[in-house]
């Protein structure tokens, strides 16, 4: 008997004997067996190896556009550590950071940041969340900053530089707007005037006139027009839209697009800010947000609900990017195609394709969403719902097949068996619901349930021939199944050589090295082993993707480590042809794409 480790928490030991390895977690053991082609060789002072492949985010970035400013709110490290608020300026192609700017400068968190337009955009002005919420201009490439002042005692929403001339800058927000000239290294301002109009609760965005004249949207639904260089409205369009104005762009040809939140309502104004056109965008992809202009007569509209349109007020506008807008678990990819589906708390349910990185179709179902898995044949799709409920739909059509309920508790995990013949359903009550199928996923029916865990189940895979399959609970347990009666294998031997379908279960010999020491057994919160069976990638609550060798069975096996997320990783899945890894992320809501290299 050898054991890994020092002191008297032994974090792994490896019993000769038994064939086994034991590892700890919490305190509690998690025995697994060793298969009998690897016990006589295997050892735990085996250094493990690096995978010969690599991840790279596959981002599709225009040209022009690498240089970008996020303003960071203040934080903790992993270590505990405060982490003041900043401002980061960050190269979009290469992910890296090119300088942080104001640690220990800004208080609470950085709520607005623009770049200069002119004079090469070499000044940054950003604006805190303190009680003053100070103005500051910063020479981003020196990090050196040029000067600050208070700003309102207000909420501020948008600060921004003139388009041609660098000393001039516009803040605006909760129920004020001020013009600043920025001279000989300090900056006076002027306070917008309303005068006769009504002043708006808030000030929410501006655009700049080719002739200098500045356009601000308001939350009463009003358009007003300062004169070029003044601080007084010349002109007002009252009630351009019902609910606040929060996008606005002057086009090039001298005309003005206006975007509503409430109405949702993208509208084109003359020049003499009459209106010339309207559309409404529809109600699924949610208010609009912000507003751009592309290329000929084109247009971009964002929307709160994390999708990007493309089109025009006299065409109309179709989906360019949709994504997700609250919590994302359910991942999964087609068995034979370049697709995978994705759903989450949003009761959204997405099938994109990977080759053009859009929805290929999306469907609002009525629960929030937790789990997926495809029918071997790919024509079918199960997903699982936080309520109990389950659904299959058509892969084709994305019609609904048929809907089953079991249990009143979230449905983690969906998973066909590789022949197709078995549907496993694994729920937070510690019970996996078993169906028979039959037409190719199109007609299931239960066969029993598996009882025994103590805790709700987290992970489940198939064997490669379908005779059994092993499931993770929440305390940390490995069991194992056979479909057709429900009952327990409590065998070792009847299960130790098993070939496995799929390597999704966190806890298990073939990828325990995932665990770094002093692993609290909820920090990694998906696996997945690649199809040819080289690769395992895991995603962890730390905003990490690893890329380890297959089988990881030495303990904290060495990998190569991946960010992009912004908060925990929810899970991670390979492509049919394994060109490709995808990571679904919780807060951030995002789905990132990987090549494999």
């Amino acid at each position: 008997m050898s054991s890994f480790g020092a002191g008297k928490t032994k974090e792994v030991i490896f019993s000769v004997e038994d064939g086994s390895v034991k590892m700890f977690l919490r305190g509690r053991p998690v025995p697994m067996m060793i298969p009998d082609e690897l016990a006589p060789t295997y050892s735990l002072d085996t250094r493990s190896e690096l995978p010969s492949c690599r991840l790279k985010l596959d981002l599709a970035i225009h040209p022009d556009m690498v240089t970008i400013a996020t303003g960071q709110v203040a934080g903790t490290t992993k270590e505990g550590k405060p982490l003041p608020p900043h401002v980061r300026i960050w190269d979009s192609v290469s992910l890296s950071t090119l300088h942080v700017l104001g640690l220990g400068v800004f208080d609470r968190a950085v709520c607005c940041v623009g770049f200069s337009k002119s004079n090469g955009g070499n000044l940054l002005c950003a604006v805190d969340e303190s009680n003053d919420h100070m103005l500051s201009v910063w020479d981003w490439a020196k990090e050196t900053k040029v000067v600050d002042v208070k700003c309102s005692n207000e909420a501020v929403l948008v600060a921004t530089f003139h388009p041609t001339d660098p000393t001039v800058l516009i803040t605006c927000g909760k129920s004020h707007i001020y013009f600043w000239t920025l001279e000989g290294g300090s900056l006076s301002k002027r306070q917008g005037l309303f005068e006769k109009h009504e002043k708006p609760k808030y000030v929410l965005c501006v655009t700049f006139l080719e002739g200098g004249d500045v356009v601000t949207g308001d939350s009463g639904g009003n358009l007003y027009v300062w004169g070029k260089g003044g601080n007084r409205i010349t002109q007002a369009v009252l009630g351009a839209h019902d609910g606040g104005v929060f996008g606005l762009c002057a086009l090039r040809d001298g005309t003005l697009v206006s975007g509503g939140g409430r109405d949702r309502r993208v509208v084109l104004w003359g020049s003499d800010y009459s209106k010339l056109q309207e559309v409404e965008v529809p109600e699924d992809f949610g208010p609009v947000r912000t507003v751009a202009e592309g290329h000929g007569d084109t247009l971009y509209v964002g929307t709160t609900r994390n999708s990007i349109l493309q089109g025009s007020v006299h065409t109309g506008f179709s989906l360019l990017v949709q994504g997700h807008v609250e919590e994302l678990w359910g991942l999964a990819t087609h068995p034979s195609r370049a697709q995978f589906v994705t759903c989450g708390q949003d009761k959204l349910v997405h099938l994109w394709s990977s080759d053009s990185h859009q929805p290929l179709w999306s469907r609002i179902i009525e629960d929030p969403a937790r789990s997926a898995g495809f029918h071997p044949s790919g024509s079918v799709l199960a997903v699982g719902t936080v309520t109990g409920r389950w659904l299959l739909l058509d892969t084709e059509t994305h019609d609904l097949v048929a809907i089953h309920t079991d249990g009143n508790e979230q449905i983690s995990v969906v998973s066909f068996s590789p022949d197709g013949a078995y549907l496993a359903v694994g729920s937070h009550d510690n019970l996996v619901y078993v169906y028979t199928v039959d037409q190719g996923g199109r007609k299931v029916s239960r066969l029993g349930k598996c009882s025994g865990h103590s805790s709700f189940i987290t992970h489940l895979d198939w064997a490669q021939d379908s005779s059994c399959f092993v499931t993770n609970s929440g305390d940390y347990e490995i069991l194992y199944w056979d479909p057709a009666t429900c009952k327990q294998i409590t065998s070792a031997d009847a299960v130790r050589n098993m070939e496995w379908a799929t390597a999704t279960c966190v806890l298990g010999f073939g990828v325990f090295g995932i665990w770094s020491e002093g692993a609290d057994g909820t920090d990694i919160n998906a696996v997945a082993r690649s199809h040819d069976g080289k690769l395992l990638a895991s995603a962890d609550d730390f905003g990490k993707v690893h890329l380890f060798s297959y089988p990881c069975c030495q303990p904290r096996a060495l990998s190569h480590k991946y960010g992009g997320h912004s908060s925990h990783v929810t899970n991670v899945a390979f492509l049919w042809d394994d060109s490709m890894a995808l990571t679904t992320g919780g807060k951030d809501t995002s789905v990132l794409q990987w090549r494999v290299v």
